[in-house]
Parts: structure tokens; sequence; C-alpha cells
């Protein structure tokens, strides 16, 4: 059996944390707090396809487009030399209006998909369906028919997720987690009454992964991950901030 084909993130020791990159036309959740890097983490996915030639769509629920343009410009992407220049497609609508759109065989939305041969997809964010739909299995079949719907245009999609103390309940609403082909944490840690962040690939179906804790930083050029945290626990509390505490020698 061949190996499946990889897709790079954009970020080089992510993408060694993932065996290579992320699996390609996978479902892919990044989670983290509000401020974590979330929307850096899927533009930088976005533009590294764009410079590859692999044409992306970037679909925002909550951004307005001057808003998403300064924040981007605040790392150094200049978002509408990469629209103009056909690589990137910014996409802003409702999570109502995207489910209709994605349940429709012909809709735009589906057309410009596959005529400008889209391979990658970010949505920001899948949590705004909890905010429409509050019963647990109705909630689990429009995540189902989202990501089902990518999966059947051949593209690669990360969707972005809140990270709140109520999501990682053995309730939690939707089982999003149990849906998607692959997992990645964004946290706040304090860690000698200093904040630092960190990252944690904690699910990805089909291959291998590191399983080891790493901080990351956001500057000129997005998210840079960097070295491992060793010597912490508490990582995994559940806590949106978490404290970590050094293990007693």
């Amino acid at each position: 059996m061949s190996k499946p084909g990889r897709v790079t993130s954009g970020i080089p020791r992510l993408d060694d944390l993932l065996g290579g990159g992320f699996i390609e036309e996978s479902a892919i959740l990044v989670r983290g707090a509000p401020g974590t890097g979330k929307t850096t983490l899927g533009l930088q996915f976005l533009l590294e396809g764009a410079r590859r030639g692999e044409p992306g769509l970037f679909i925002s629920f909550e951004e307005f487009p001057q808003s998403l343009y300064r924040d981007a410009l605040s790392v150094g992407w200049n978002l509408p030399d990469f629209e103009q220049a056909g690589g990137l497609q910014l996409l802003f609508t409702s999570p109502q209006v995207l489910l209709q759109s994605l349940s429709t065989p012909h809709s735009n939305l589906l057309t410009t998909i596959q005529a400008i041969g889209t391979r990658r997809v970010v949505l920001d964010s899948l949590t705004h369906y909890t905010q429409v739909i509050s019963d647990g299995h109705e909630l689990r079949r429009a995540y189902h028919q989202v990501i089902s719907a990518f999966r059947r245009e051949g593209v690669t999609a990360i969707y972005l997720g809140e990270d709140m103390r109520s999501d990682y309940t053995n309730r939690e609403k939707g089982r999003v987690s149990f849906i998607v082909d692959c997992l990645v944490l964004l946290r706040y840690l304090e860690i000698d009454s200093a904040i630092q962040r960190a990252l944690l690939v904690l699910k990805m179906r089909s291959s291998a992964h590191s399983t080891t804790i790493h901080n990351y930083t956001i500057g000129q050029g997005g998210l840079a991950v960097g070295a491992p945290i060793e010597g912490k626990t508490g990582l995994l509390s559940g806590l949106v901030k978490s404290t970590i505490i050094s293990n007693v020698q």
C-alpha cells in the first residue's frame, strides 16, 4: 500500500511533528483559546499553498475583510497580493449559508472551488455552529456535513475551533474531535510566572506523529515552533490557561 500524500503546513517544525506534514485531503482541527494564533496558523497554511501553486480558500464567520487584512499585515503578509495572483480567496458568510451552499451541488461556492482548483481550505471557526445549533445530534450532523463536503472536493481542510473548559467534558457537543483526522492544540501556559504558548499534535490518523509539547512564537512570517517543553505537567488539564508545575526531583 502506498503512503498517503503530504501537505506542508508552511511551518517547518510543525511538519516534523506531523511526520512530514498534514495528510492530503484530511480534516484538521486546530483548537485554542482566543489569541493563541489559530487564524495565523490557518493563513500560513493557505499562503504556503499559494506559493506552491495550490489555491486556497479562507472562510470566515466573524472577521471583517479589513480586520483580517490588518492582522495579516502585522506579521508581514499582504493578503490582497495573494488574492490578485489567484492563490487565495476570502469568503465572509454565516454558518447557515455555508451549510446550504455545501448541500447544493451547483452552488456558487462549490462551482468556484472546482473552477479555480482549490486545494486548501480554512474555516474560521467551526465553533460558531454551537451558537446556532443547540442539539448535540444536530450539531454532529452539521459537522459531518461540512467536513464530508470538503472531503468530496478533494481539499485539505483546517477547521479552527475555540478551546473552552466545557469542550473537554465527556459530553462534548457534536464530538467534533472524534470526526476530524488530525487535532492540533494551541495553549497558553503559565510557567514561572510568565505566559508562554504551547503546541501539541494530539491526534493524527493514518500516520505516526510526535506527542512532544513544544513552545511557539508569533512574529514576522507567522507562527514558529520552538523547543520542546520538558519536565512540566498539567498541559492537558482541560483549562484554557493551564498552570504548569515543575516535577519534584
